[in-house]
């Protein structure tokens, strides 16, 4: 687990902690790729959409378990409903959710304590 903090820059910040990770545990390029562009929209929505945690900053984690790579990113903030938006080409922005919902094989959100999305990308 990391804080890092709630600001635009982080998806970036994140992306490179976690290639290093999946790098020395050999894990292929392509779920290394599918993992980054999960974790970046993970984050540019808390960052979009959430509240920062009192020091400012977010929690982010991600642990390899079973053959499964999980990704967990938790804001301070309190939202009623996460639900993808409908794939528009032609809108600018809102595709986060449905994003990591076709790139990820599973995943949740836990409105307990703030916000927490959670992902699950397949090793194999």
């Amino acid at each position: 687990m990391v804080r890092l903090p709630f600001e635009s820059s982080t998806p970036g910040i994140a992306r490179t902690k976690l290639a290093a990770f999946l790098t020395i545990n050999r894990i292929d390029s392509p779920v290394i790729d599918n993992a980054l562009i999960v974790l970046s929209e993970m984050i540019a929505n808390a960052v979009a959409h959430g509240t920062p945690d009192q020091d400012g900053t977010m929690e982010i984690s991600w642990s390899i378990d079973d053959g499964l790579l999980n990704l967990s990113v938790r804001d301070a903030g309190h939202c009623t409903e996460m639900v993808p938006r409908p794939f528009d080409e032609d809108s600018l922005g809102g595709r986060g959710l449905s994003i990591i919902s076709r790139v990820a094989d599973k995943w949740s959100v836990d409105l307990t304590g703030g916000t927490c999305v959670r992902a699950e990308l397949a090793l194999a």
